[in-house]
Formats: C-alpha cells, sequence, structure tokens
C-alpha cells in the first residue's frame, strides 16, 4: 500500500513514528512510504524582495531540518522511505498530493484539540479530513 506520512517537525510528528515503531506492521515491504513536508509560502510582498534561488534554498533548509530525525527513525529501523517537499497550504496540499499521488491511506499526527479548540485556531488535519478521498490516520 502507497502510505503518505506528512511531518512538520512538531512533537506531534514524533507521536506519529513512535506509533508506527509500535505497530511495525506500517514498517514491512510491501507498503511505499512517502514522507512529504509542506512548507508554507512566504508572503507575495516579501517573496518578491528576494530572488528564486534564495527563495528555493530557504524552502529546502526548512524541508531538510524537518526531515533529519525522520531520515534516522527510517534508517534506523532499516526501512526505505521516500521523501517529499513541497510549497501551499497544509491542509489543501496534503490532501490534494494523497488524492493524486494514489495513496492508500494518509497517517499523520495531531494536535487532538476539541472541537471548539479546532473551531478557534483551525486545524491541518481538519483540513485534510475534510478535503481528503483517501483514509486518514490520526495520531493523537
Amino acid at each position: 500500500m502507497k502510505i503518505l506520512l506528512p511531518v512538520d517537525g512538531s512533537s506531534f510528528t514524533r507521536h506519529m513514528l513512535a506509533y508506527l515503531a509500535a505497530h511495525d506492521e506500517w514498517l514491512v515491504q510491501g507498503h511505499a512510504l512517502t514522507v512529504l513536508h509542506v512548507a508554507s509560502a512566504v508572503p507575495p510582498h516579501a517573496a518578491k524582495m528576494l530572488d528564486s534561488e534564495t527563495l528555493r534554498d530557504y524552502y529546502q533548509e526548512q524541508s531538510d531540518k524537518v526531515f533529519k530525525p525522520v531520515r534516522a527513525f527510517f534508517r534506523q529501523a532499516g526501512v526505505e522511505a521516500s521523501f517529499q517537499s513541497r510549497v501551499g497550504p497544509p491542509g489543501e496540499t496534503v490532501a490534494a498530493l494523497a488524492t493524486k499521488g494514489k495513496f492508500g491511506l494518509v497517517v499523520m499526527g495531531s494536535h487532538g484539540h476539541g472541537s471548539l479548540g479546532n473551531l478557534v485556531m483551525g486545524s491541518v488535519a481538519n483540513k485534510v479530513l475534510a478535503q481528503c478521498k483517501v483514509p486518514v490516520l490520526l495520531v493523537r
């Protein structure tokens, strides 16, 4: 099965990786794991001040910081995973890639706020759930 693993470098990413480690059936051959980091876009008025190479390097640095411990996790587990970076609104970007990429499952960490907390603060997980046509497993 193709599994998409959105990561942001937060403690929720660590919880999701701990879940995968505890449920090693997700880490066996036969699953194609893709780790995804979505960087929020630099505001357009600020982006105009930067050349495209500087902006591209900035986004890559952001993803590399997030990917470093995740790569170490998979290396230690002896599991192959591919890594992709995107720029855009995280929830919408994850949902779009999950559908376009024909993934069978999205596994992601979540804050675990109640309905009121999500209403006030919003939630990437809520946006993924609302827009994704692929099953989503939230790890809290």
